[in-house]
């Protein structure tokens, strides 16, 4: 075990400089609110572009639900491929958004968390007397030089992600060939479209995780998105275990958060009928907005670990030398070995 927790450190990073949690929180909220505020200020725009006349009006409100869906299959006739094509423009211009702010709060975030997390492994490390040798350690520099290999990793994960949405719909297409209208096997199918979409879920989680750790390299060392990629890799083979610790403390203490905050939200939806229903979506509403301030500080913490990894020196991996044990202490005997008495000689004594 190394001298120093990866994991303890990322965690006392996140606490101790709270600062590197609102800017996490700071550009990730700004994305989210924008993306909502966008979404339903576009669905209600949306909506008052539909032409319903009296007619459609009275099918709507006679409480018949095969009635209501001829009159919104007759209202949305024509103006459905408008709205996907909106929804589209706007998704598209929403993952521009991100991009550009991922990659700029991602380069302030970890350039100020390398600096610091770098002073505390220094003093560390004189209290214990480890010499850092590692002379080719890159000095500090500005994150911005490197924002544009963080906006071409985002890329990827962006196209790793619709890449990943394409091969859901590949395996559900594969399924469906077990499938027929004439010997209809919906049990056949599911059996085969969740290994598939297992692997495909799974395959998307390495490879995001992979490119979002690539994006400390792509501050620290800023060589490129190729190099950074590859830096990660090479963590994740020398330090494969110190990486897997902090990815599942972390991993455990998010989990821990979600079903809390799932329990708390439980509480006020279960008294729905007696409180006022605004009281119950504010509740929601606020333990919703505490969940999500959480997940993004353990995400710090995580990201923390993560550095503490990359910028241990070497000899902090190395165990602490235990002192070696006291030679054992020979006991003299009080007995003379020269004494004639001792001798196996009868009658030796009597001589003398």
């Amino acid at each position: 075990m190394p001298r120093i927790s990866p994991t303890a450190e990322g965690f006392r990073t996140a606490f101790r400089e709270p600062s590197f949690a609102l800017a996490e929180i700071t550009w990730r909220w700004i994305v989210g609110v924008t993306a909502t505020l966008l979404l339903v200020f576009g669905f209600f725009q949306y909506l008052d572009t539909l032409p319903v006349n009296y007619g459609e009006m009275l099918l709507l409100k006679s409480g018949q639900p095969i009635l209501i869906s001829q009159a919104m299959a007759h209202v949305l006739r024509g103006s459905l491929v408008r709205g996907v094509l909106s929804l589209m423009v706007a998704a598209l211009l929403l993952v521009l958004l991100w991009i550009v702010a991922a990659s700029l709060g991602r380069a302030t975030t970890v350039g100020a968390m390398l600096d610091s997390i770098r002073e505390q492994l220094a003093v560390k490390a004189a209290a214990m007397g480890v010499v850092d040798r590692d002379e080719a350690r890159p000095v500090t520099r500005p994150p911005w030089g490197a924002v544009a290999t963080l906006v071409r990793l985002n890329f990827l994960r962006v196209a790793l992600a619709l890449a990943t949405i394409i091969a859901f719909l590949g395996a559900s297409i594969l399924a469906g060939f077990a499938s027929s209208d004439k010997v209809p096997r919906p049990g056949l199918v599911f059996l085969l479209f969740f290994p598939l979409a297992l692997l495909v879920g799974l395959a998307w989680f390495v490879l995001n995780w992979l490119l979002s750790l690539a994006a400390i390299f792509a501050v620290r060392d800023d060589d490129g998105a190729v190099g950074a990629i590859s830096a990660a890799v090479s963590l994740c083979h020398d330090r494969l275990g110190a990486v897997a610790a902090v990815s599942t403390w972390t991993g455990l203490a998010h989990l821990g958060a979600f079903v809390g905050a799932i329990t708390l939200v439980s509480v006020p939806m279960g008294f729905a009928g007696l409180l006022p229903w605004r009281l119950v979506v504010l509740a929601i509403l606020a333990v919703t907005v505490a969940y999500f301030a959480v997940a993004d500080w353990l995400y710090t913490a995580r990201l923390a670990g993560y550095v503490t990894i990359i910028e241990m020196p070497e000899d902090l991996w190395k165990p602490a030398l235990r002192p070696p044990p006291p030679p054992p202490v020979l006991v003299q005997s009080s007995i003379d070995r020269d004494e004639l008495i001792l001798s196996d000689v009868p009658g030796l004594a009597a001589e003398t």
